[in-house]
């Protein structure tokens, strides 16, 4: 079969498409021949070398197929089933443990940078309903960390008011969660162009802050009642301080991303005085993955998807993404 592999150190320039056996279902596993998957920055930073993997690591955390054999004592599935990967396919349930969150595909383990894998039946949920294998693969990382954060963490109730930052999959499965839940929703970026597909969207108010220093007070003004409810954070230490500005008292940040580097000055006098809860995400469990689907189901729902690749130019997938010109997910079809 065809995989990509990434030799070490990393690097887009070491991403080498090879043929290798093909894996064959043990005891409790299913064989699954993988048709989509996603670009999300977790696998971009295992491709680039920044998250140490072993050397020749098949890449990428998200995979949507069909399953071609069960191995022994698997009753969950049967061939030709759609089934959908799990980020942490050992977090069943309940919330996160050190246990819980090994295994990852195409960090921990190998992923879906191949045309089969063989993997534990429980690695798998079902796909939502009238979904394609390409659009399904766009769930497992980035909507489920939006939907982790705004509904099992940050609670958010119809009436709330949720901030969302920039144009990436997380962002925007968190601006049309958001929108289905019942909240309004004040949506950044960068570039006009965007801010106009945000719009289309259904985002309430826009910001763009690269002609707003200040967005984080002009949210909070936007908000009206002292702030918003909710931030989904993507930014890091370069854009906490004024998220933490836009909350109003007792508001949530869910800390999703650091693109803006590992750590920094955070106004934390301003956090204690406003009460903000700032709590880092990391995905979900299988048991949110499966909520979250029904909830998609329930609201219609369909994923941004930007443009597609053939595994062969994987590479050039990621480069792209890197370009930050993409609007949505950008995917692989296998």
């Amino acid at each position: 079969m065809k995989v990509a592999a990434v030799k070490a150190p990393g690097g887009l320039e070491r991403i080498a498409i090879e043929e290798r056996a093909e894996p064959v279902a043990g005891p409790g596993q299913i064989l699954v021949r993988v048709r989509a998957s996603s670009l999300n920055f977790h696998d971009y930073a295992v491709v680039s070398g920044m998250l140490k993997a072993a050397d020749g690591r098949i890449p990428m955390s998200d995979g949507a197929g069909e399953v071609v054999a069960v191995g022994e004592g698997v009753t969950a599935w049967k061939a030709e089933d759609q089934v959908l990967s799990a980020f942490f396919p050992n977090w069943p349930a309940g919330g996160p443990t050190p246990t819980r969150l090994r295994g990852v595909p195409g960090d921990h383990v190998d992923g879906f940078a191949a045309e089969l894998v063989a993997m534990p039946a429980s690695a798998f949920t079902r796909l939502p309903q009238g979904w394609s294998l390409t659009e399904a693969a766009t769930l497992p990382c980035a909507a489920l960390t939006a939907w982790r954060a705004l509904m099992v963490e940050a609670r958010i109730r119809p009436g709330d008011v949720i901030l969302t930052q920039g144009t990436g999959g997380v962002s925007i499965f968190a601006l049309q969660l958001a929108k289905a839940a019942g909240a309004s929703v004040i949506a950044t970026s960068s570039s006009a162009a965007k801010v106009a597909r945000l719009k289309e969207l259904g985002a309430d108010q826009l910001i763009n802050y690269k002609e707003d220093p200040e967005w984080g007070r002009t949210a909070a003004a936007a908000g009206g009642g002292g702030g918003v409810h909710a931030v989904v954070e993507i930014g890091g230490p370069g854009t906490l301080g004024q998220s933490i500005h836009a909350c109003r008292l007792g508001g949530h940040i869910s800390l999703i991303g650091v693109l803006t580097g590992a750590s920094g000055e955070v106004p934390t006098a301003l956090a204690m005085s406003k009460n903000v809860a700032i709590k880092g995400i990391t995905v979900g469990s299988v048991q949110d993955q499966e909520e979250m689907i029904k909830a998609i189901e329930a609201n219609g729902l369909k994923p941004v998807i930007d443009s597609t690749y053939p595994l062969d130019q994987i590479a050039a997938a990621f480069a792209y993404q890197i370009s930050q010109k993409h609007f949505g997910k950008i995917c692989l079809e296998i």
